[in-house]
This record gives structure tokens, C-alpha cells and sequence, in this order.
């Protein structure tokens, strides 16, 4: 993916799987913050009849296919976490798609700043435009709990999800700012608006 730098300044937000990322992406986009997510462009490209649907079908046959023709996202997550080949595969096809979208999308804004999702920004070298990194950061038991109530995900396959991801020290030895998400709502929205203030002065051109 080209490394072209959008004018707009943009912040990553990352953090591990059921840390809380589309709670703050939703916080930030009531304060009336652009957000880009990746996990929403992803779901859009695997739609049924799309060219990237073809391609993983191609790849992985028509058993990852769900009853109405689209990805069945449950089982493909099964697959590409028991076996690291295959997740490699689908990310072949996925992530060019996704980064193309993403510099589209952000080139079109009109914004002091955005917001741009990419949960696996630690594992991932196709980013070097961003200017800052806020990682929400939660420990580990909070996760399992979340992922399994959320997903109706066994302990085990929980535990592997989180295993298969970056650690929480690589996440958090990225990060500018870090949001800590264990405790409540009022708590997080507090961290989001004073984040939102640092970020619209850092936006701001110099002079």
C-alpha cells in the first residue's frame, strides 16, 4: 500500500479484541470526530457478489459462505485462528483492499482530524502516515469476559484470539496516549473529550 501522507491529521485507534474500540470510535464520533474503521470496510468488501468475496471463496471454497451468500465471519474466524497459514491467506486478499479504501475515504474528508480503526495496527507495517497512535487498553481477564458474553466464544477460543494478537506491552509500547477501559461510561467519555481537546490543538497548522 503506498505511504502517501493524507493532509488531514490522523490518529489510529487500536487496542486487543473486545478492549472497547468501537465504544471510544462512538464516543468520538458524537463529538462530531470522522472515524474510518477498517472492521466496517472489511465487512463491506466480503459482501455478497463483491470481488474480495470471490477471491476468499476462491481460496478457502464455499463452505465459508453463510445461508444468503456472504461470509460466514463466525466460521472464518474458527478457521484462520486454528491454522496461522490460513489467516496469512485471507489477509493477502483483505488488508491491500482495506488500505486503499482507508487513504480513499481519508482524502475525501473535510475535518480538523479523524479517527482510523485498524485493531491490528501492531501487527501491521502499511501504515507509516499516521500521525498518532491511542491504544484502549484493557487486561486480559476483562477481555476473555467480554469476548466470550459478546460472542457466545467458549474460554478457549477466547484465550486463542488473544494469543493470536499482538501482546498488550507491543500495543502499549506504540501508543501516544492510552485509554484505560475497566471502568464506567462517564469514566471513558471523560478520557474521550479530553483526548478530543489534545488532538482538535495538534490539528491546528503551526503558526
Amino acid at each position: 500500500m503506498t505511504q502517501q501522507k493524507p493532509d488531514i491529521f490522523t490518529v489510529v485507534l487500536t487496542g486487543g479484541i473486545a478492549s472497547g474500540k468501537s465504544t471510544v470510535s462512538g464516543l468520538f464520533e458524537a463529538l462530531g470526530v470522522p472515524v474510518v474503521d477498517t472492521d466496517r470496510i472489511s465487512r463491506e468488501l466480503v459482501e455478497a457478489g463483491k470481488p474480495a468475496l470471490e477471491a476468499i471463496v476462491d481460496a478457502f471454497g464455499r463452505e465459508c459462505l453463510d445461508g444468503e451468500g456472504g461470509l460466514d465471519r463466525r466460521r472464518m474466524r474458527s478457521v484462520i485462528f486454528a491454522d496461522p497459514e490460513a489467516r496469512k491467506r485471507l489477509e493477502s486478499i483483505l488488508h491491500p483492499l482495506i488500505g486503499g479504501e482507508v487513504l480513499r475515504r481519508i482524502t475525501a474528508l473535510d475535518a480538523t482530524y479523524c479517527i482510523v480503526v485498524i485493531p491490528l495496527y501492531t501487527e501491521s507495517s502499511a501504515y507509516g502516515w499516521i500521525d498518532r497512535v491511542l491504544v484502549v487498553d484493557a487486561d486480559a481477564h476483562t477481555q476473555i469476559a467480554r469476548v466470550m458474553a459478546r460472542d457466545g466464544a467458549s474460554r478457549e477460543l477466547a484465550r486463542a484470539i488473544l494469543a493470536s494478537q499482538a501482546s498488550r506491552s507491543e500495543r502499549l509500547a506504540l501508543a501516544d496516549d492510552v485509554i484505560r477501559n475497566e471502568g464506567s461510561m462517564d469514566q471513558l467519555a471523560a478520557q474521550v473529550r479530553e483526548l478530543h481537546r489534545q488532538y482538535s490543538a495538534l490539528a491546528q497548522p503551526a503558526g
